[in-house]
């Protein structure tokens, strides 16, 4: 932990106190120290999180509020700071956490569809809508299977910096300008780098989606560029 970190803070509560402590969750993080701002989660599909910004020196906690059953599914073991009674100790010695992977499956299905959406948004013009996508497309596919390959926890494009060193480079080449040539080379160097990546997966290609949607982006950048 250094000064950059943020704090994750799970509270475990009985679900008789249910309406109540979700009534209250703002009024209990003002009472752990300087409050400057707060909002729920239901952005990143967690309405149970709290998030929050204490000062004056800033540090960003993350309060999640969840009832002894929910402490099962979990994505890691939390340290327990305080307990009443050893109901939370309990469930984490009988079940283990667990990170949901990226099915290569499911990517594939998705893939050249997205492939296909941002040549039109780069036919249009729409470059920000582009741009916007191929850091989808690095969040979703690229870096969770780069860290993956890496030995890693496949966490969107979390600390690739440190565990991906040997495909920074072609990683670099995804993100693109505001441009339409270096949109396009940064859509075909997505592509090439999933290419890649799939590889020695056990799938179903869909060829000619990939076929139809490459074609497609290479002629509206033919086009473009007479």
């Amino acid at each position: 932990m250094d000064e950059y970190s943020d704090l994750d803070l799970i509270i475990v509560y009985n679900y008789a106190f249910r309406n109540e402590i979700m009534e209250q969750r703002f009024r209990i993080a003002e009472r752990l120290g300087n409050l400057l701002s707060a909002f729920t989660g239901e952005h990143v599909g967690e309405p149970r999180l709290l998030i929050c910004l204490y000062g004056p020196a800033p540090l960003h906690v993350d309060l999640k509020f969840v009832q002894l059953e929910e402490l099962e599914s979990r994505v890691e073991n939390p340290l327990i700071l305080w307990e009443r009674g050893s109901g939370i100790a309990t469930i984490l010695s009988k079940t283990s956490p667990s990170l949901p992977f990226p099915q290569p499956q499911w990517i594939e299905d998705r893939f050249w569809v997205w492939v296909h959406y941002c040549a039109t948004k780069l036919g249009r013009g729409e470059l920000f809508e582009l741009i916007d996508t191929l850091t989808f497309m690095r969040n979703v596919v690229l870096g969770p299977l780069v860290l993956i390959r890496n030995g890693h926890s496949p966490r969107g494009v979390r600390k690739l910096e440190k565990y991906a060193l040997k495909e920074l480079e072609e990683l670099k080449c995804t993100i693109p300008i505001h441009s339409f040539e270096s949109c396009y080379h940064a859509l075909k160097n997505t592509i090439k780098m999933y290419q890649r990546l799939r590889q020695g997966s056990e799938i179903v290609p869909r060829k000619e989606a990939e076929r139809v949607s490459i074609e497609f982006l290479d002629g509206i950048y033919s086009g473009q560029s007479q």
